[in-house]
């Protein structure tokens, strides 16, 4: 029963170290990367539509990226949606392409990333520990019911403490790689 709870532990933390590396590729270090357009939803027809299905993105350069949008009457919604993202960029139009320059990151810009990927990190932690208290919560259930033994339990919560600091040490690693990734130049 330990090693079912264990497992699943494990397997959440993984899910939750998953989120965090997708919030940080939302987070845009001025390079071009094309998932940086992943969240972007564009109203075509009516409904909201992933740009990923109305247009293919390349990164053309490291400071550019290029979309070649499937239908030409899309286009200008596309460019739309990019513009009231929260990204900051700024699209320039050429009939079913579109190129993206990279705006260069100032100083304080930087910072201010910065202090986000923190925050989102410490989320990350945040939801970590949170396993691990659910997790101790069904040990000591199972205790309280007499299904396993104090020195099983004992065990048990340390076997769930080795996993969360597993998974801290993998978020503060990513995390310095994120932060490291924003500081070049």
């Amino acid at each position: 029963m330990i090693d079912e709870i264990n497992v699943d532990a494990r397997q959440r933390m993984e899910k939750s170290v998953v989120a965090l590396r997708g919030q940080f590729t939302k987070i845009r270090t001025g390079r071009a990367h094309p998932s940086l357009l992943d969240s972007i939803m564009v109203p075509y027809y009516g409904a909201p539509t992933p740009l990923k299905q109305l247009a293919n993105v390349i990164a053309e350069d490291s400071r550019t990226l290029a979309l070649t949008v499937f239908d030409k009457s899309a286009a200008q919604a596309v460019e739309k949606a990019i513009m009231q993202s929260d990204l900051g960029l700024n699209p320039m139009s050429a009939g079913t392409v579109i190129r993206i320059p990279m705006p260069a990151l100032t100083e304080e810009r930087r910072k201010d990333l910065i202090r986000v990927v923190r925050n989102e990190a410490e989320g990350g932690r945040v939801a970590v520990r949170n396993i691990r208290r659910d997790a101790n919560g069904d040990i000591k259930e199972l205790l309280k019911e007499k299904e396993i033994s104090e020195d099983d339990a004992h065990r048990g919560e340390d076997a769930i403490q080795k996993l969360t600091d597993e998974f801290v040490k993998q978020i503060d690693e990513i995390l310095a790689a994120k932060e490291t990734e924003l500081m070049e130049v």
